[in-house]
């Protein structure tokens, strides 16, 4: 086993961890909002440790890069999303005031 390996091992057995403690959340967590805190930690840390741990894994190269740019994209737009979802919902219980369409 060489080091690299060692390394991207590591960071999977993490981002994996991180997985399955988001999803358990989930599954314990009844409300709406409970539900997007457990979510988050999934799209920020998880998924961006499994994209880097296959992007230390290939080697330096073109897959990598793809690999290091779809890990960025999901911690970006991870943190967007549990945004909007949760103005919808705060929106949907009355809690905040709806947008006018203009």
């Amino acid at each position: 086993m060489t080091p690299r390996h060692v390394c991207a091992l590591a960071l999977l057995v993490a981002g994996i961890a991180v997985l399955l403690l988001s999803a358990l959340g989930l599954v314990v967590l009844s409300r709406p909002y409970g539900r997007l805190h457990a979510l988050t930690p999934a799209t920020t840390l998880g998924a961006p440790l499994v994209c880097l741990a296959l992007a230390v894994e290939t080697g330096a190269g073109r897959a990598a890069v793809k690999l290091l740019i779809i890990g960025v994209l999901i911690a970006a737009g991870g943190s967007v999303t549990t945004m909007a979802v949760g103005r919808a919902t705060a929106q949907a219980d009355d809690l905040v005031e709806r947008d006018s369409p203009e």
